[in-house]
């Protein structure tokens, strides 16, 4: 029985290293497979039978066999890619990808992956990349009368992992809703536009939209103009004048009467008139035609220290450039006065509260962090320096010994680049920007650390598309191989556990990179080496225990 049972712990000593062989046969056939994970097997013994001693009963071994097949997770090295959808993981995930039509998920490290003719973004088996759609939150006004803190816009990903595709490869055209301007504003300027019962709106009272020049170049002190664009993408010029108010006594400060203004052609304002009757505020029509917002700018030794900002919402006595009409401007969720052109000439869209309108947020470089309202109507946000707030135009009156009366932000913020008066070589565009574009072809995509996919547009607009679904799992040598470069999840690993790139625990993702195969050909080799001679080893003893028999058999002679 001893000498049996001993070929018997051979024959499992060669079938362990034969398996062992195939392992390391394996990973060396994947040494350049994309995204490979090389795999160790690791040896037992089995189980001892008792044997008699003078001690007592000893234990004799009766083999081996395989306790382990783990495949080693650790990170490969990267190859560069031209492709702009290839991409590499650094750190913990896999991608999480699905056959066309099926709920079933596959996993996977190698991130080779193509656009199809259908447009969605697969590996090489035609599975799908899954990820979350991005949205992108747009500018809306507040309607709190509570206090509350400004936000920004910002992207976010919505819903479930899905299947990534392009499925328009154009951009659509968004309407501007933000537009900032920072100037300087020459402070030896003499005010041009003078008004003896309104200074601080002399400009307007001198605006006639129905003319062809409809503010004289001798009425202002400066402009400056952008183009910003509506919901199908059609480009308009904004224009911002300047005009300086000369004041009697504002111990230091100054004042400058703003106006914003579009095309009169482009303005379809419609607004409620006398008796309720809808009246057309712009097309050329009226001579307030393309005036947009109307304020003032205080400057504290050439620093923006406040502003006031005034917009048409309705026009009850049917005059649109009387001032009892222009009340105190709404703010955005992100704490600057909105306005409104309605380019387009929509229904309920004329100012800036109504369902249908586009509020554009207009941005010199002070905003509101305080959104609540003093009580009054209209008051949201607003502050009155000596307690009464001026909530139209009109009732800014002719003060101008005292900047206080003027009407302020709440709790005024002010950025580090912000319009401003000192003596800079006069006046200046220092910065300009709006959010708007019109519609764009698809160019080229790429891919952040975050796995944001981003497309590159004609228009020269970057839009986040989606962002790229990684998996760990609580056991990931538990998972199955399936080949392909795919893993399937089992009751070992436990479920996959989704995230985005960089966050949880996931890894980073790199764009235009590809994880090579982790096989280590130099310990390959060698474990080959120990695997051949244990083999060698156990058929020697095999051959040994036959010579052994041999010699029991001819005790017989």
């Amino acid at each position: 029985m001893g000498l049996g049972a001993s070929l018997y712990s051979g024959i499992s000593g060669l079938t362990v290293h034969s398996e062992r062989m195939t392992v390391i046969g394996n990973n060396l056939a994947n040494v350049n497979t994309t995204g490979f994970k090389g795999a160790m097997m690791q040896f037992e013994d089995l189980a001892s039978s008792n044997f008699s001693t003078v001690h007592g009963v000893g234990q004799v071994g009766r083999g081996v066999r395989v306790s382990s097949v783990y495949s080693d997770w650790g990170q490969g090295a990267f190859e560069a890619s031209t492709a702009a959808t290839d991409m590499a993981i650094s750190g913990e995930g896999l991608f999480m990808v699905s056959p066309p039509g099926e709920e079933m998920k596959y996993y996977t490290r190698a991130g080779n992956f193509r656009f199809n003719n259908d447009g969605y973004l697969v590996d090489p088996h035609g599975y799908i990349l899954q990820g979350w759609q991005v949205e992108h939150n747009s500018t809306s006004v507040t309607k709190s009368t509570s206090n509350s803190e400004p936000t920004t816009s910002s992207a976010r990903i919505i819903g479930t992992p899905t299947d990534i595709r392009m499925e328009n490869f154009q951009s659509d055209p968004k309407a501007t809703s933000s537009v900032t301007i920072i100037s300087n504003l020459d402070p030896s300027a003499s005010d041009k536009s003078t008004d003896s019962t309104n200074p601080y709106f002399a400009m307007f009272k001198n605006w006639h939209g129905e003319d062809e020049t409809p503010l004289e170049s001798t009425r202002y002190g400066y402009s400056t103009t952008l183009k910003v664009y509506d919901e199908i993408g059609t480009a308009h010029n904004l224009t911002v004048y300047f005009d300086k108010v000369a004041l009697s006594n504002a111990g230091g400060d100054t004042v400058w009467e703003f106006m914003v203004t579009c095309d009169p052609n482009d303005d379809h304002r419609m607004l409620s008139g006398a008796n309720g009757i809808p009246s057309t505020i712009g097309d050329g029509k009226t001579s307030a035609a393309g005036v947009l917002m109307i304020g003032t700018l205080t400057f504290s030794t050439g620093r923006l220290a406040g502003m006031s900002a005034y917009t048409l919402k309705s026009n009850g006595n049917g005059n649109v450039k009387d001032l009892n009409n222009w009340d105190l401007a709404d703010f955005s969720t992100s704490g600057l006065p909105v306005c409104t052109a309605n380019f387009l000439g929509k229904s309920n869209a004329s100012t800036a509260e109504s369902v249908n309108a586009t509020p554009l947020q207009i941005d010199f470089g002070i905003s509101n962090k305080n959104l609540s309202s003093n009580g009054g109507p209209g008051t949201i946000g607003w502050a009155g320096g000596l307690g009464t707030i001026p909530t139209t135009a009109a009732m800014v009156g002719n003060n101008i010994s005292n900047t206080n009366y003027l009407a302020n932000f709440k709790d005024p913020a002010i950025s580090a680049m912000a319009t401003q008066s000192v003596e800079r070589g006069g006046f200046s565009t220092l910065f300009q920007s709006q959010n708007g574009y019109s519609a764009g072809i698809l160019q080229n995509i790429s891919v952040s650390r975050e796995g944001i996919i981003s497309g590159h547009y004609s228009n020269g607009q970057v839009l986040e598309l989606y962002a790229v679904t990684l998996a760990t799992f609580t056991n990931q040598h538990g998972l199955r191989r399936e080949g392909g470069n795919l893993f399937s999840e089992t009751l070992d690993s436990g479920p996959a556990l989704t995230g985005q790139a960089g966050r949880s625990g996931k890894g980073t993702i790199d764009g235009n990179q590809l994880e090579m195969s982790n096989v280590d050909m130099a310990s390959q080799f060698v474990s080959m080496i120990t695997t051949q001679r244990g083999f060698q080893a156990n058929t020697k003893m095999i051959t040994t225990v036959d010579s052994m028999l041999g010699e029991v058999i001819s005790m017989k002679r």
